[in-house]
């Protein structure tokens, strides 16, 4: 013993503290690692207690994986709305992008150049009535020139000085050979005004059709909507087959308990019809996410947690229906407007028989560039035109003009006999649509009250209320869809 103090006297006493806490940990690391390979021997990850008390029976082979934690996120990301096969550290991490439905089409409408084309017609269509209502007024000019020219501009004469005797030299200019003229002139049209008048009609008639274009619905909010309730559509269907597949494992459970075979006759063919399902309502959502995100101009690997829209229902009459659509419809008013253009063109064409009269007036500074002209002048008059013989010109462009006048009138008769067919239609497509949708609710309503008192868990209710949401989701839509095209034809957004 005095031997051995005397080897650690050695030692400092700072080394020895150091080497007596690492020992230490050393050996606490090693009884840790211990306890974790005697409690998970496999490395696989641990499974619930449900499976581990299942562990000698057969079933349980196929169905394990589906115990696991990470198994259990993407059933719950799938049910939310998500696309199967993302990882789960980018669900984690990112996670669905929550949109509703008007927040889809605004952010598609915002991006679709369409509307902004619209937009641009309607603005070129106004400053054409603008530009062309601006002849009515008079038209002020203003004229400069300055030359300068090598010889003199004129005749040179020689005269005899018969008392003076001997010759003299006069020059005669016609032109100054430094010259330079200021004109301003004003012309206001008089009969030309008539003719204007019936341009600006036309051009009138053009800005409203534009605007009439301008405010019909962009095709692009329909597409959204329609790739939306798809999409909830899928993601119910997929809710279906993931609950018939969590049934059948139920059963299958419950029979391996009992004295009779684990699977029964015929449930292999039942597994496999429910695994197939699965696998396509699952590519179904894949699919239809990828497409609703090119639509919103969203990545298309962007996971989609979708709102399901609450739709109201719109009271409306076919009577007001039809009165709003022959007001308001845009192809009523190109019609119209074809009329109104024809109309202006024939009495354009009437005016022909009228001679163009101006009146024209102006100032001119003349600085030697006519040098028997005054320094400064100003004048006025009148000026005007006419074609005495024309070959019968006129009279055949006033009989052309009321022909087209007739096939105006006859299209306009034909458009809205049209359009209150197709209003007609429409409404009663869209009156049925609501009745389907209001039925579906007050099913899903009745079955609502009637489980109330089942497990919410319950594979066979999850997908009867699924059902039952595919049912409203495609009344919804079809309502949306019919109630869509009545307010197009009535010329609503």
């Amino acid at each position: 013993m005095l031997i051995f103090e005397k080897r650690l006297a050695i030692i400092p006493r700072g080394w020895l503290h150091a080497v007596i806490i690492v020992l230490i940990g050393f050996t606490l690391c090693v009884g840790l690692e211990a306890q974790v390979v005697s409690a998970n021997p496999t490395g696989a990850l641990p499974m619930e207690p449900s499976s581990i008390k299942l562990l000698d029976q057969p079933l349980l082979l196929s169905v394990s994986k589906e115990n696991l934690p990470g198994a259990r996120f993407r059933e719950t990301s799938l049910a939310a709305g998500l696309p199967v096969g993302e990882s789960h550290s980018a669900a984690s991490t990112a996670g669905p992008r929550h949109i509703t439905l008007e927040q889809a089409q605004q952010t598609a409408s915002a991006a679709n150049p369409m509307a902004h084309i619209a937009q641009l017609q309607v603005e070129a269509a106004k400053q054409h009535r603008l530009g062309t209502e601006s002849d009515y007024f008079p038209k002020i000019g203003s004229t400069l020139t300055n030359f300068h020219f090598n010889k003199f501009m004129g005749q040179e004469i020689t005269i005899q000085r018969p008392i003076a005797g001997g010759t003299v030299t006069a020059g005669l200019p016609l032109a100054g050979k430094d010259q330079t003229l200021v004109a301003l002139t004003a012309a206001q049209p008089i009969t030309p005004l008539f003719k204007l008048h019936e341009v600006v009609n036309i051009a009138r008639a053009d800005e409203r059709l534009a605007m009439a274009k301008a405010g019909m619905p962009v095709e692009t909010a329909s597409n959204v909507e329609k790739a939306y309730y798809e999409l909830l559509v899928a993601q119910r269907q997929f809710q279906i087959a993931k609950a018939n597949t969590d049934s059948l494992r139920s059963k299958q459970l419950l029979a391996s308990n009992t004295s009779t075979p684990p699977i029964a006759s015929g449930h292999e063919d039942e597994e496999f019809a429910n695994a197939k399902a699965l696998v396509v309502a699952e590519s179904k959502v894949k699919e239809l996410t990828a497409s609703l995100n090119l639509l919103l101009g969203y990545p298309v690997e962007t996971e989609l947690d979708l709102v399901p829209p609450v739709t109201e229902m719109e009271d409306i009459s076919l009577t007001e229906a039809s009165d709003k659509a022959m007001a308001a419809n845009p192809e009523v008013v190109e019609a119209e407007s074809n009329v109104a253009k024809a109309h202006a063109a024939s009495r354009l064409s009437k005016f022909d028989y009228i001679p163009d009269i101006a009146v024209m007036g102006g100032y001119a500074y003349n600085d030697n560039a006519i040098p028997l002209l005054p320094r400064d002048f100003s004048f006025i008059g009148v000026m005007g035109s006419f074609t005495i013989f024309d070959f019968g010109k006129r009279e055949h462009t006033i009989k052309e003009r009321n022909a087209q006048v007739g096939m105006a009138e006859t299209a306009l008769e034909l458009t809205k006999a049209k359009v209150a067919s197709a209003v007609k239609t429409s409404y009663f497509e869209m009156d049925r649509s609501r009745q389907l949708s209001e039925l579906a609710r007050r099913m899903s309503a009745a079955v609502s009250v009637r489980d109330v008192s089942y497990r919410t868990d319950n594979p066979d209710l999850i997908a009867a209320q699924a059902r039952i949401d595919v049912e409203i989701f495609q009344a919804d839509l079809e309502y949306r869809q019919a109630m869509a095209q009545l307010k197009n034809l009535m010329g609503q957004k």
